[in-house]
């Protein structure tokens, strides 16, 4: 088992710095309409989308397709109630690239959806995450 570790360092004004296991900053802003860094909520929804993002472009690769362009939109609905956690989460991939097969990519997201993303792993006891995908040809240079 890995063990890692945050610290986060309140720096007044409602804001903390965060310091990731591998040392690196993060400004994060909990008062919500100031939106001058990101909120922690926020957060889980870039991780989310960096989890399986990171795990689509690996299989992808090792498929030998030629991926273009990635672009990866999450998109999270929260409870009204507290402590608002996401119910439903919409991860949507959009990829562009020369030869790109459905097969291919559906089942590269499907491999990160169920069996790699530790982030998808973590949230889904709690929030639905429904995933989604476009693939757009790109012609040749």
């Amino acid at each position: 088992m890995k063990d890692t570790k945050a610290i986060l360092h309140y720096a007044g004004d409602d804001f903390f710095v965060g310091v990731s296991p591998s040392g690196h900053a993060l400004t994060l802003d909990i008062k919500g309409e100031r939106s001058s860094a990101p909120s922690p909520m926020e957060l889980l929804l870039v991780a989310l989308g960096g989890c399986t993002g990171a795990d689509v472009i690996d299989i992808l690769r090792k498929k030998r397709e030629v991926v273009t362009e990635y672009r990866v939109e999450v998109h999270g609905e929260r409870r009204e109630e507290h402590p608002k956690s996401f119910r439903r989460i919409e991860v949507r991939h959009i990829l562009h690239g020369r030869g790109l097969t459905e097969k291919s990519v559906a089942h590269a997201i499907q491999l990160s959806d169920e069996k790699y993303c530790g982030v998808a792993a973590t949230l889904r006891p709690t929030a639905e995450i429904v995933t989604s995908y476009e693939i757009h040809e790109q012609a040749p240079s």
